[in-house]
């Protein structure tokens, strides 16, 4: 099958009653890495790392329930929910093997895949996040006033009714609060994104994302034994120790777990720096899948 490297095209794809948007590039036949964005991006975030890797991977991006094309949005913030529906887009769409990343919310989901479904990954990659009710990481983000939209997007209805409409100049406050360097997210991107999540439902998926973490928290403090490889992945200007991160992902139950930084890059590696952190998911991918 001749590759489309560089090209990448959206599908959809039913999970329920939802139909998924998904972004695809490389050949089909090939190992697959499937990329999980979080909040406020879509699967958009992803476009340069997917084509710096469809060379050699089947690489999918899906837009998460009600993001984007996904127009739809999930019963529940739940990432064990979520988690769910992404194992549908991968069942559906022939993607085997499978090294699973996600990116801030999509990290919390990749934990989520993990805890029910480690056995169908050869490898998961948290990128820029930390999972709720991992200690010693999750108390001290609770407690950093830095980080106060947490509980501002835990309230029911209200982030809505403040942001919609002014969502690009909401999101703006973000981009250059916790990127490296803010001209790195561009205003085409910034635009694109403030349109994935124009409509009310959009929103909505977006902060009920925030609304179940204290469910997810709560799910999360029972231990698992899972032996799939996972890396943990953190912008080199990202703020915490790394020892944090990788002892509650420890702690948790996974296995084998390591960390490595991203150079040149605050919270959003996949626009802040798309070359470094596909080159860092390239060797993962590798590592996991037993590529040459």
């Amino acid at each position: 099958m001749p590759r489309n490297v560089g090209m990448v095209d959206i599908k959809l794809v039913r999970s329920g009653n939802l139909e998924i948007a998904v972004r695809a590039a490389g050949n089909q036949d090939d190992p697959a890495i499937v990329l999980l964005h979080g909040w406020p991006q879509s699967s958009r975030a992803f476009l340069r790392v997917m084509q710096h890797l469809a060379d050699e991977f089947y690489v999918l991006a899906p837009d998460l329930p009600g993001v984007g094309g996904s127009r739809i949005p999930a019963a529940s913030g739940s990432k064990s929910l979520l988690a769910g529906h992404v194992r549908d887009v991968i069942q559906a769409s022939g993607a085997r093997p499978v090294v699973l990343v996600g990116h801030d919310v999509g990290g919390m989901i990749a934990f989520a895949y993990l805890r029910h479904f480690a056995s169908e990954l050869r490898g998961a990659a948290i990128v820029d996040t930390v999972i709720p009710g991992l200690e010693p990481a999750w108390s001290k983000v609770l407690s950093n006033p830095r980080i106060w939209h947490f509980a501002f997007h835990a309230i029911p209805n209200l982030p809505e009714v403040l942001v919609l409409g002014h969502q690009r100049a909401y999101f703006d406050f973000f981009f250059d609060a916790i990127s490296r360097d803010r001209k790195a997210i561009p205003d085409e991107a910034r635009d694109a994104y403030a349109r994935d999540y124009e409509r009310p439902d959009a929103l909505r998926a977006g902060f009920d994302w925030y609304r179940a973490m204290s469910a997810d928290a709560e799910e999360n403090k029972k231990r698992i034994a899972v032996t799939t490889p996972v890396l943990n992945v953190r912008g080199d200007a990202e703020p915490g120790p790394m020892s944090d991160y990788l002892q509650g992902l420890s702690a948790s139950g996974l296995a084998q777990v390591r960390g490595e930084f991203v150079e040149g890059s605050g919270h959003f590696s996949a626009d802040e720096a798309p070359d470094a952190l596909a080159r860092i998911l390239r060797r993962f991918a590798r590592e996991c899948i037993g590529a040459v």
